[in-house]
């Protein structure tokens, strides 16, 4: 079975050796970069199949490395950082990180996230032209488009994803530890506000908008579509 390379962009040098000597252990191929050019151009690379990003990086920041990234690839991305604010979470987030860490952290935690990560690649399917509508609403996963009566809707990476997961449960209602684990692709081990945080921005997109209540609250349950 062919090895599954991961890209560690960290300019402290002890943190990239441990991470480096824990991820060799679990049996994969490791490169590092430690410093935001390299990690760009490193990253880059069609054989990386999971690149470790830290924030707060020399030369180009984690944040400005992921930006560019995600205009030609799809790699998975863990964000790391010393940071521990939401507001630096949803930066990471919107830009199209799929996952993020704040140090110090259980290497345990981060080799689970990379099995999800990588298992969530695997089962992706390779061409979905399905088109979702409810309503004026219209949702396009082969281009990641949605327009509300043939109006484009400017949503970021995440904001996508969620709407898309609704959508395909409407009429469900869904439970915030539900769309974190579905959504972000993993446990999550902390304050479920940022669902809350998302939910707002798609409804200050949408609901407010257009003058429609698409989105409903579930009192002390979660949220849904309504078909």
């Amino acid at each position: 079975m062919e090895k599954k390379k991961i890209l560690i962009v960290e300019d402290e040098a002890k943190i990239a050796r441990f991470l480096e000597l824990e991820l060799k252990y679990e049996g994969y191929e490791i490169e590092i970069a430690n410093n935001g050019r390299d990690g760009l151009e490193k990253g880059k690379s069609p054989d990386v199949d999971v690149i470790i990003l830290d924030l707060m990086l020399p030369g180009l920041s984690g944040i400005e490395v992921c930006r560019r990234l995600r205009q030609t690839s799809d790699v998975p991305i863990i964000m790391l950082t010393a940071k521990d604010d939401i507001s630096d979470k949803v930066t990471g987030l919107d830009i199209g990180a799929d996952d993020y860490m704040t140090k110090p952290f259980a290497v345990e935690e981060l080799l689970a996230r990379i099995r999800v990560l990588l298992k969530r690649t695997v089962n992706k399917t390779k061409t979905d032209s399905s088109i979702m509508e409810i309503g004026k609403l219209k949702l396009s996963k082969n281009n990641y488009k949605v327009e509300y009566d043939n109006e484009n809707i400017d949503l970021t990476k995440k904001e996508f994803e969620l709407l898309e997961f609704l959508m395909i449960n409407k009429n469900i209602v869904l439970t915030r530890e539900k769309i974190l684990d579905k959504v972000w692709g993993y446990d999550y081990f902390g304050d479920t506000n940022i669902i809350d945080v998302y939910i707002r921005y798609l409804r200050s997109k949408i609901d407010q908008k257009y003058n429609i209540n698409l989105i409903e609250t579930v009192r002390g349950v979660g949220y849904i579509i309504r078909n």
